[in-house]
């Protein structure tokens, strides 16, 4: 498709990587402000990623998972709000919203879905060249359809929205896959399996593993957990690699979004129920597959670990895909793999029942101009983010590539405070519930933020001091 030599960067489009929430969103914006972009969907149609759980409910009403800019977009076409404190389910997300969104004229004719990016450069210039570097545009190379052909598209600018949902976490420790891994894929489920719904007959009257400390785990938990209730046979282990499972089961009343209060409050019941088997500081060493059961060997808090399981619902986090990026100069966080600024906000190392601040384009930059990360993978490895946050970064860097750095820089966004602040410090083993985020207001705050502003208003998102918090394991 040419160079940046013949076409003017300012000529060319912005590619959106990834048409989920945050990418659809994104291009709302763009378009909004008189900008043009090109979509870019790995999967058969919007919202690929988030059709895979649809069975899951979210936490999140729908007043906070609908764009200001995609709304606008929508409401001409006849477009109907859903009930604002309903709780939709990820199937109701991709065809209450995503898929009406995609299907807008504006959107359809500049949405190309089953292209799978696979690598962003500056166009000409590996990573290692200076001279003119800031005039030139990127260069996408995408695979496109079955037959995986090759294509290059020039952008002026790039947003990667491309998620993190494709690139699970290993089971082993130390951020390695366990030994065997690789060989035991047919009996990982992914974090979200339909246990109630299309997978049901690979969980009844069977024993599943759940390895994981995330609303994805307790989703799954609980639902195994019902499952068990009509299904004779049906046995559950829950393997967390922390000396606690006070930091999931959270803030109950305390939480503004019911939905995540309940979830660990009916988690925290089923535990003490002896309805499933809790192992904590578990290590997974090995996987050894025989037959319809995979060995799971390692050590637990007080044993080894030796277990026999039809299903590991591998609910263990996700990582960014980097490699597709290897040309491109960006600025992460070694520890969290997110923009450097924003790591500290969200490092779940540190604070993650802290805040986490409206952040915006000045957050997200990187040394290559133009190029960002939106959304999850804007996160990198940490575990906490929301759509609204997602939202307001791509309204950010849209105004930024617009010119208007006023828009950029005034941030706006609305958020539920949590009661999520247990903790797991040393010697804490009286069962009590500390409190870092004070009481919950009445109701969400808006937070106006410029350039230079102090952080700590936001969304409070888990444990006093994170992980730091945690005894040793090794």
């Amino acid at each position: 498709m040419g160079s940046t030599v013949d076409v003017r960067r300012d000529e060319l489009p912005i590619v959106v990587i990834g048409a989920g929430p945050v990418g659809l969103a994104a291009a709302a914006h763009l378009l909004e402000r008189g900008l043009e972009p090109l979509i870019l969907e790995s999967g058969d149609g919007p919202g690929s990623a988030v059709a895979s759980w649809g069975q899951v409910r979210l936490f999140s009403p729908w007043r906070y998972d609908v764009d200001g800019a995609a709304r606008r977009l929508l409401e001409p076409t006849g477009w109907l709000m859903p009930d604002a404190e309903g709780l939709p389910t990820g199937a109701d997300l991709v065809t209450r919203y995503l898929t009406p969104l995609a299907d807008t004229d504006a959107i359809a004719s500049r949405l190309r879905t089953r292209t799978r990016v696979v690598a962003v450069s500056r166009d000409g210039a590996d990573k290692t060249q200076s001279l003119g570097r800031d005039r030139r545009g990127y260069r996408v190379r995408a695979v496109v359809g079955e037959r995986r052909e090759s294509v290059d598209i020039l952008a002026r600018a790039i947003i990667d929205a491309s998620g993190t949902f494709g690139r699970p976490n290993p089971l082993g420790r130390g951020g390695l896959p366990a030994m065997g891994e690789d060989r035991a894929g047919e009996y990982l489920t992914g974090p979200l399996p339909d246990v109630l719904g299309a997978q049901r007959l690979r969980f009844a009257g069977r024993h599943t593993l759940v390895v994981g400390m995330g609303h994805s785990a307790a989703n799954s938990l609980l639902s195994l957990v019902e499952l068990a209730e009509s299904e004779p046979g049906t046995t559950i282990t829950w393997a967390i690699r922390g000396g606690s499972a006070r930091r999931l089961f959270g803030g109950g009343t305390d939480d503004e979004l019911p939905a995540r209060g309940l979830l660990g409050t009916k988690l925290r019941d089923a535990v003490d129920a002896g309805r499933l088997q809790l192992l904590t500081r578990v290590r997974i060493e090995e996987l050894r597959p025989s037959g319809d059961t995979v060995k799971v060997l390692g050590l637990t808090k007080d044993d080894r670990l030796d277990l026999d399981t039809h299903a590991i619902v591998n609910a263990t986090g996700f990582r960014p895909d980097l490699d597709m990026l290897r040309e491109v100069r960006l600025d992460l966080d070694p520890v969290v793999e997110a923009p450097t600024a924003l790591a500290p906000l969200i490092d779940p190392n540190q604070h993650s029942c802290g805040t986490v601040p409206p952040h915006g384009e000045r957050v997200l930059a990187h040394p290559d101009d133009g190029f960002y990360l939106a959304g999850m993978k804007s996160y990198g490895r940490a575990p906490t983010f929301l759509l609204a946050t997602g939202y307001e970064q791509v309204r950010s860097i849209a105004a930024a590539l617009s010119g208007n750095r006023v828009d950029a820089d005034t941030l706006q966004l609305s958020l539920p405070a949590t009661g999520v602040c247990s903790t797991d410090l040393p010697g804490d083993s009286d069962g009590g519930s500390g409190s870092c985020c004070g009481a919950s207001p009445d109701e969400p705050q808006l937070v106006t933020l410029g350039v230079g502003a102090a952080a700590g208003v936001g969304f409070a998102t888990g444990v006093v001091h994170g992980r730091s918090g945690d005894t040793p394991r090794d």
